[in-house]
């Protein structure tokens, strides 16, 4: 499996390269009001609205700088999407874009976290001599929200 590295808070953070459909330059949302502040709105992908999380403000390291190496890493959303459709997509602006990786180079990995405050924490992996964390990309958002923003969606994890 590959990975997609990053960092947030000066900490390495990765999500599985599968997920990944694009890599952009930040660009300008438009704001939701009475969200969650790490929701910074809408952007337009690919004549879509798209939901814009910070993941530097959604686990607490205060808003992401705005660098060169800052992106918008657009994810699949897997088990959202209605039987039939094209899926659900989420962007994720992520500071320090570093590289992919494998995650078979990981010479330990510890289980995921199971912690209520932040369910979208998984796997720890050691690769190359840093410690990365990785991230389940659909629990970044709490199922309420996810709800709310992809109304037409079945809740993650059931089945048609």
């Amino acid at each position: 499996m590959q990975l997609l590295t990053f960092e947030i808070g000066g900490q390495p953070y990765a999500i599985e390269s599968r997920r990944v459909v694009e890599v952009l330059p930040l660009v300008p949302a438009r704001p939701l009001p009475g969200l969650p502040d790490y929701l910074l709105g809408l952007f337009t992908f690919r004549g879509s609205l798209v939901p814009l999380v910070d993941l530097s403000r959604r686990l607490g390291a205060g808003p992401a700088a705005e660098r060169l190496s800052t992106r918008i890493v657009v994810v699949d959303l897997a088990d959202t999407a209605p039987p039939g459709s094209a899926g659900r997509r989420l962007g994720l602006v992520a500071e320090q874009m570093i590289a992919v990786r494998r995650a078979e180079e990981a010479s330990t990995s510890l289980p995921a976290l199971e912690l209520a405050a932040a369910p979208y924490l998984d796997r720890v992996l050691r690769l190359g001599g840093e410690t990365v964390q990785l991230l389940a990309v659909d629990r970044i958002l709490p199922a309420e929200l996810a709800a709310g923003l992809f109304p037409d969606a079945r809740p993650a994890g059931s089945r048609p």
